[in-house]
C-alpha cells in the first residue's frame, strides 16, 4: 500500500481526500490485470472507463478553471497502479485543457462533452513558424 498520509497536508481539503480514496479504490478494482500487448486498444479502452467512472471531467471545464491539485492526485494514482492509465488520461487533459483555457463558448460546448465521456480521443498538436514541432529549438 502506498504511502498516502500526505493527503493529511493543509491544502488537501475533503473533496480532495473523497477523489483520492474514489479513484484508489476504482483503480484497484479496475487497473489489476490488464493486458498491455494492444495498447491502442487498452488506451481507448481505459479512457472510456475513466470517462465513464467520472474522473475525466477534471480534464477541462468550460468556465477555463482546472483543479490543479486533483489533476495532481488523479495522475500519482493512476501512475502508481498503471502507467497506460495515467497516459490515457493525461492524453485527454493536455487535448482539452487549451479548449476549457482558450477555446470559444461553441468549441467547449461541443468537444469538452464528448471528450469527458471519451467519445471523442483528445489531442495536442503544436507548430511554430521557424521549428515546427520541435519546442525547444524555437527561436
Amino acid at each position: 500500500m502506498a504511502d498516502r498520509t500526505f493527503l493529511s497536508w493543509p491544502f488537501f481539503d475533503d473533496r480532495l481526500r473523497a477523489l483520492a480514496d474514489e479513484l484508489e479504490t476504482w483503480s484497484v478494482a479496475n487497473l489489476g490485470d490488464l493486458d498491455h500487448r494492444d495498447t491502442d486498444t487498452i488506451c481507448r479502452k481505459l479512457g472510456s472507463d475513466l470517462g465513464e467512472a467520472g474522473f475525466l471531467k477534471h480534464t477541462g471545464s468550460a468556465d477555463g478553471q482546472l483543479d490543479v491539485r486533483s489533476l495532481c492526485l488523479i495522475r500519482e494514482t493512476l501512475a502508481r497502479h498503471d502507467g497506460l492509465a495515467d497516459f490515457a488520461f493525461a492524453m485527454q487533459g493536455l487535448g482539452t485543457g487549451a479548449i476549457s483555457l482558450f477555446g470559444t463558448d461553441a468549441q467547449k460546448e461541443h468537444w469538452l462533452p464528448r471528450s469527458r465521456c471519451c467519445k471523442a480521443i483528445s489531442a495536442f498538436a503544436l507548430t511554430e513558424p521557424q521549428s515546427g514541432s520541435d519546442v525547444a529549438n524555437s527561436t
